[in-house]
């Protein structure tokens, strides 16, 4: 719909009234048809620049204008749309976003969402790779200019504007800026080159490329942007932080060609200078050396657009921020002399912020953990001084891979991690994807990780439970419904209480686990192995899965029954020093450790069709199935034990 149709006035100066009960498509109001009101998407204003002439030459350079809406009102039943007012408590978690997918919405808009979904503290903002520079035309194409400053006019407001009002609600901004431009836009001998000259260029349509780190004017033209971005934020009254965002040498992904070759980079490296076709695998000493080199040009185009940063703000606090899939590849072991240089370890910056979300959404949760243990081993920046940022969602199809985004995030948690930002705010409010966390409830599943301190005698009992509905018909006939998947599992430790010194004890170990408040480990007597009682386990006792060659975590269960029939029991508390693994019936001694809740992690995901097996010895989860424990000296002296009922906790 062409809003001039509905306009009355002057091209600078009109009154739009739209009845949206009676609205058409088409260029001109007789062209097109009815337009019901509810397939109307979304609606934009079309802006002429001051002078503009259609077919003319362009501009030489930027032209700037002003557009203002007034006296906007909607009359009629129905009309107004609700505002969402809920909020969401703070759930410890931040907000990363960018400017390239939120540019078109008001800067209003984007900081009430990231309040009132719950994020707090700092917002990671990307100021983009497409949306933020001025252009000027040459030869046919418009490339990123430098007259009038190095923001756009747009650009600089609308982020004034955003700045403001992340301060006005208690949210910092970290501001990230990546050696990332859009390509159609980059000058030539900006970008990074592989070896017969192409440039390189992401996956992104249309693509965008990468900036050469030895290149003089492309990262004196960074640091005018980081400035100018950074004098924003001190304008709004912001404490500074600022990220170099992935910066790094980009590996063609189709052949693992490295693009240090474009003219400033040869230059750069003189005699270092040899071919590198496939940075994967095995390496001379002098491809070697040169990826070394390259990683010192690389450190050293980071920490000075770090100092400019601080000359421009003293008090700035500096991040980096490192993409591990890449920068860290299996496949490519010395990339990381390039991508990872040495210059980049502690305190080169304030903070080492990480992301790898291909290894989340693809669920590869082992490379995850090996990705950040190697980053800090090369990089020495303790937990305390550590970001992660766990997304993203690229379709909408995808949506389910929230689930692995929302554990990752989790696991930064617990790791310790200063911060952890959920990236992105565009992929979150398109999903729907919520945080919501009380305080404290992850408390109530508290759990000790220390055995019940007493021996169960042999008259101790065991009853596994299951749920089941049963419906009888007249005619006697029965239909069954199994509620749970597993029996869950009741005991009375009672006749393990053998002497008062063990009452004693008892009542210590019940009043330290605040009754039935926090969990333990309790040995079930006739269960409590992958194999038969008083067998030994053995590395073939238990399925534990088939590799599919991304999967790298597997847990361990305890099969009952035989063929698809089975039932499956998760094992979440094995025994220290008593698991086994197999892999296509060859025992591992190496190669996998246990992450914790019964999970077996692979240092390398297992092959595609591999059978993997494990043995071990367990113990149940449990807590005190009631808040009272009643031990009478007197009858315990007659010869009566004392009821110490325990039950199963589902983990």
């Amino acid at each position: 719909m062409r809003l001039w149709n509905y306009a009355s006035g002057g091209p600078e100066d009109a009154v739009i009234t739209l009845d949206f009960a009676a609205l058409r498509s088409g260029f001109l109001m007789s062209e097109g048809e009815e337009v019901w009101a509810g397939d109307v998407d979304r609606m934009f204003i079309s802006l002429a620049a001051p002078g503009y002439d259609a077919g003319s030459a362009a501009f030489a350079g930027g032209v700037e204008g002003w557009c203002e809406l007034s006296d906007m009102r909607c009359d009629g039943a129905g009309s107004v749309l609700r505002v969402g007012d809920a909020v969401l408590p703070e759930h410890g978690l931040s907000m990363a976003t960018g400017y390239d997918d939120c540019f078109n919405q008001t800067p209003e808009r984007i900081v009430a969402s990231i309040h009132a979904l719950g994020y707090r503290g700092d917002i990671n903002h990307y100021v983009g790779m497409s949306h933020y520079f001025r252009l000027e035309p040459l030869a046919g194409g418009f490339y990123i200019s430098q007259a009038g400053g190095v923001l756009n006019a747009p650009c600089a407001a609308w982020h004034a504007d955003f700045a403001r009002r992340a301060k006005a609600l208690g949210l910092g901004v970290i501001w990230s800026l990546s050696y990332e431009l859009f390509d159609a836009h980059c000058w030539n001998d900006w970008k990074q080159r592989a070896e017969d000259g192409a440039p390189a260029l992401t996956g992104w349509s249309p693509p965008s490329t990468l900036l050469s780190p030895a290149h003089d004017g492309a990262m004196s033209y960074l640091r005018l942007v980081a400035g100018a971005f950074v004098s924003i934020g001190l304008a709004a009254g912001l404490e500074i932080g600022f990220q170099v965002g992935e910066p790094w040498w980009w590996v063609m992904p189709a052949d693992g060609r490295i693009c240090l070759y474009d003219d400033a980079a040869r230059a750069a490296f003189g005699t270092a200078l040899v071919s590198i076709p496939d940075v994967r695998g095995t390496l001379s000493a002098g491809q070697k050396a040169l990826l070394n080199r390259a990683g010192e040009v690389l450190a050293a185009s980071t920490a000075a657009l770090c100092a400019w940063v601080k000359g421009v703000a003293p008090g700035a606090v500096t991040h980096l921020l490192a993409y591990l899939p890449t920068v860290l590849d299996p496949l490519a072991p010395e990339a990381k002399r390039a991508n990872m240089p040495l210059g980049w370890a502690s305190p080169a910056f304030d903070v080492l912020q990480l992301e790898d979300y291909d290894w989340v959404t693809q669920g590869r949760e082992r490379l995850t953990a090996r990705g950040v243990e190697l980053a800090v081993e090369r990089l020495g920046y303790p937990v305390e001084a550590q970001h992660y940022l766990s997304g993203f969602v690229l379709r909408g199809e995808d949506a389910a891979q929230w689930r692995e985004i929302a554990a990752a995030a989790d696991a930064a948690v617990r790791r310790g991690t200063a911060a952890t930002f959920i990236w992105a705010l565009p992929q979150v409010a398109r999903d729907g994807f919520t945080c919501f966390r009380l305080n404290g409830e992850e408390d109530m599943q508290a759990f000790d990780d220390v055995s019940f301190p007493l021996c169960v005698g042999r008259e101790a009992s065991v009853a596994p439970a299951f749920s089941t509905q049963v419906v009888e018909s007249v005619s006697g006939h029965e239909r069954r419904s199994s509620d749970w998947a597993n029996a869950r599992l009741s005991f009375d430790a009672g006749p393990g209480v053998r002497s008062e010194a063990d009452m004693a004890a008892l009542i210590a170990f019940f009043r330290a686990r605040r009754g039935a408040a926090r969990g333990f480990r309790f040995s079930d007597p006739f269960d409590d192995r992958s194999c038969g009682m008083g067998e030994a386990p053995g590395p073939l006792d238990q399925r534990l899965g088939l590799g599919d060659g991304v999967r790298a975590e597997f847990p361990l269960q305890r099969f009952y029954g035989a063929g698809e029939e089975a039932q499956a029991r998760r094992i979440t508390r094995p025994v220290a020093g008593t698991i086994r693994v197999a892999v296509d019936g060859v025992e591992m001694m190496g190669g996998w450790s246990h992450a914790g809740l019964g999970v077996i992690a692979f240092d390398v995901a297992p092959a595609e069709g591999a059978v993997l097996t494990a043995g071990f010895r367990f113990d149940v989860p449990v807590r005190f199935a009631e808040d009272r424990l009643d031990i009478n000296r007197a009858t315990f002296a007659a010869g009566e034990a004392p009821s110490v009922p325990l039950v199963e906790i589902r983990e």
